[in-house]
This record gives structure tokens, C-alpha cells and sequence, in this order.
């Protein structure tokens, strides 16, 4: 039987997964989450009922090369390595634990986070075997001209027009630090890193670059697109099996994160 225990010690854990059998990060009655599924197993090795706390939120099918959560226990864990190990041989779920350290207890997984980095794949031909990682799209794009929109949305803006509809937030102003396009063995990938990011945002102004690639809009439309505050007025949200997100950054006084190269054992 497990026994509730006050807070004493917090840890963040590192971990990947892919999203495509999950229906996102957090718990929702009636469907497998990776936090429901980390808290059953965390509180089974642990002995205590425990609630992790995830960096953000992942949208259904949507992936993560290196995502940060905490929890907290009563009794502090001897071995951070060990315990890594059991939750690993633990999952019969494509979850992988890359670290287990220990933080004060003043640290957030969420809160502390400075920047948070996603990548979107778009394969210019059908590639059987990553389909489930990258959108396919053969038709030409203007990478240049997808890149000349980026510069746009470089700063602090108010991204409304590539936000879900009534979510609950305080504001819709978030500050991108970085946003471009490459080529790397025939994926487009889309490489956006800012202090926070919106419900379906990144999909949104994938699916917005798409239009400006294809030349159905203008680069400088992204700024009448942004002013306008209207979702309607953006692109589609692209497909979420192409999302993961790639890494998560703190002050190294609070925690030094080591997020690895999502497609290093790739390509």
C-alpha cells in the first residue's frame, strides 16, 4: 500500500519520449498521459504517492528529445543512477529517463525554465521509415523566403493569431530568441527557441512559413498576420507527429541541463 508522505526532497528528471501513443504530457480522464504514466511508475519504486510536475504541456502525438519535470519525496534517494535504471527496465512505454538529480526545493521544473527550444520536421519526399516523425510534403518551398518571415518573429510579440482559441492563460506575449529553417539529409527542419510558447503555437506558424514557402502569401504578411490577433487569419496547425521538443534551459545555478541531439543516432 502506498503511503502519502509531505514534501522533503525534490529532484528534476530528464527524459525523452515519443508522443505518437500518448495523448500528451498531462493527466486527462480516459487517456494515457506521460505524466500519469511517470507518476504510477515513480510511485511504485518509491513507495510514496507521488505527483510530477512537467517543464509544460505537450499537445496529443507530439514528441520530446529531452523534457524536464520534478517531484518530490519524504525519503531522499540514495542512488539517482539506480533509480534511473529500475524506471527504465520499469516502462514497457517509449519513455527513456536520461537523469535523475537532486535540486533544492525552491526549484521548478516549469517556472525556472528560461527558454524552451522545438524543432518541426517536414520530409520533401515520403520516407517510410521516420514517417511518424516528420510531416511529408513534396511540394517545392522557398526556404529563403520561409527564413526572411522568421526575422519577424524574432523579439517580444504577442502571438495570439497562432494560439489555440480560449486557453487559459494571463497573456499571449511570449519572446522568441530564435526562429530559422535548414536542410539536413532531405528534412526541412524549423528550429524556434523562446521563454514560452502557446497551446499549438509552433504548429501554427509552421503551417503559416508553409504558406509563405509555397508563395500563397507574402513574407510580409506575417506582420499584418500577427497584428491582426486572429487565429483565423494564420495558416493551418500542421500535422504534431512532425513537433518535438528538443530542449529546456535554466540558470546553472538551479539546474545545468543536458539535453542530447534529438537526431544524432539518426542521420
Amino acid at each position: 500500500m502506498l503511503t502519502t508522505f509531505p514534501a522533503g526532497y525534490r529532484y528534476f528528471i530528464e527524459m525523452a519520449f515519443n508522443g505518437t501513443s500518448f495523448h500528451g504530457w498531462q493527466i486527462q480522464p480516459g487517456a494515457e498521459t506521460v505524466q500519469e504514466t511517470l507518476n504510477t511508475a515513480l510511485s511504485m519504486l518509491t513507495g510514496e504517492q507521488l505527483n510530477i510536475v512537467g517543464c509544460g504541456r505537450t499537445d496529443s502525438g507530439v514528441h520530446a528529445s529531452h523534457f524536464v519535470a520534478h517531484f518530490e519525496v519524504q525519503i531522499p534517494i540514495d542512488d539517482c543512477l539506480a533509480l534511473t535504471g529500475k524506471l527504465n527496465r520499469f516502462f514497457n512505454k517509449p519513455i527513456r529517463i536520461d537523469r535523475i538529480v537532486p535540486v533544492s526545493t525552491s526549484s521548478h521544473a516549469r517556472f525556472d525554465a528560461c527558454s524552451r527550444t522545438y524543432i518541426y520536421m517536414i520530409s520533401k519526399a515520403k520516407t517510410p521509415f521516420i514517417y511518424d516523425y516528420c510531416w511529408n510534403l513534396s511540394i517545392p518551398l522557398d526556404i529563403d523566403a520561409m527564413n526572411r518571415a522568421c526575422s519577424f518573429l524574432i523579439g517580444k510579440h504577442d502571438f495570439t493569431s497562432f494560439s489555440k482559441l480560449h486557453t487559459d492563460v494571463k497573456t499571449n506575449d511570449c519572446e522568441v530568441f530564435e526562429a530559422s529553417w535548414h536542410e539536413k539529409s532531405g528534412l526541412l527542419i524549423f528550429t524556434i527557441r523562446a521563454d514560452r510558447f502557446l497551446r499549438n503555437m509552433v504548429r501554427a506558424i509552421v503551417g503559416t512559413l508553409v504558406e509563405v514557402g509555397k508563395g500563397k502569401i507574402q513574407v510580409d504578411d506575417l506582420l499584418r498576420i500577427m497584428a491582426a490577433k486572429n487565429r483565423s487569419k494564420a495558416g493551418m496547425s500542421v500535422p504534431a507527429k512532425g513537433l518535438f521538443l528538443a530542449k529546456v534551459e535554466y540558470n546553472s545555478e538551479i539546474f545545468n541541463s543536458e539535453p542530447k541531439d534529438p537526431f544524432s543516432d539518426w542521420f
